[in-house]
């Protein structure tokens, strides 16, 4: 018997396949079908629990670039030590000292020339005095030569963020696929604030008054950039409008405007 649940040519419904579901958390069925199956989907447990536990393995692993790395083996610790200690003993090589005096009742204690003290202690402030120039003149040239990644005139050496969450095409297409999860979400990603939002809104000739359905940051052609989710007064259709991460008065930068779902 043909299982119709499974693949997208057919009946596609409950009992759900795990493929079709996890094409459809990933985005990339096409935005009319998309459209179709998250009502079902959010309707269905089962379905809400396959995709919460997608979720779940896609914040697992995004943690562990986050991990910290593990120490250094013992013996490459040990070996590195052994050859700091080399250089160090050629760069500092002991003074000749008198013979150890006799123990007397407060301890043993080896008696050092004076000046062949000082001559020491003035080389290794000498040492540390040209390590110390030479890592400021690296911070220096490292400042130097990385150039300015503003994107705004007048804010020079601001490095734009790196683009975050689903990647849409740079006119926004797949953008619809992400409408059933972003209800409800108010990220505002490289934005950070509402305020910041509002600016935005504002500049692009829009009510900042009007709260939108879900806000969450997306990769826009390889941009950062936040996506809102407008009602347009029709059943299942939604205005999509993304706003570039340096955006603001003045400075609507907006990555797509549309409108998807029934017409």
């Amino acid at each position: 018997m043909t299982d119709e649940s499974r693949g997208i040519g057919g009946t596609v419904g409950p009992p759900w396949s795990v493929d079709v579901l996890a094409d459809l958390h990933a985005g990339v069925l096409d935005d009319d079908r998309a459209a179709q199956l998250w009502p079902a989907v959010n309707a269905d447990p089962e379905a809400r629990a396959i995709l919460d536990a997608l979720d779940a393995t896609q914040a697992d692993l995004a943690s562990l670039a986050e991990a910290p790395a593990p120490p250094m083996p013992a013996e490459f610790a040990a070996r590195l030590d052994a050859a700091l200690a080399a250089e160090a003993a050629a760069a500092f090589p002991q003074q000749r000292t008198a013979p150890a005096p006799e123990q007397t009742g407060t301890g043993d204690a080896q008696v050092v020339d004076l000046a062949a003290a000082r001559r020491r202690r003035n080389k290794r402030l000498g040492w540390a005095a040209g390590v110390l120039t030479a890592a400021a003149a690296a911070v220096v040239a490292v400042t130097v030569a990385i150039p300015s990644t503003s994107q705004q005139s007048g804010t020079p050496n601001v490095a734009a963020p790196p683009p975050s969450g689903p990647t849409v095409g740079a006119d926004g297409s797949g953008a619809q696929a992400l409408v059933g999860k972003a209800v409800g979400v108010r990220d505002f990603g490289p934005l950070g604030t509402e305020d910041r939002l509002d600016a935005c809104v504002q500049a692009a000739g829009m009510d900042p008054k009007v709260r939108p359905e879900g806000i969450r940051p997306v990769n826009v052609g390889g941009k950062a950039g936040v996506m809102i989710i407008l009602t347009t007064g029709k059943l299942a259709q939604f205005r999509l409008v993304a706003f570039g991460a340096d955006c603001g008065p003045g400075n609507p930068a907006v990555l797509f405007d549309k409108v998807v779902g029934e017409k």
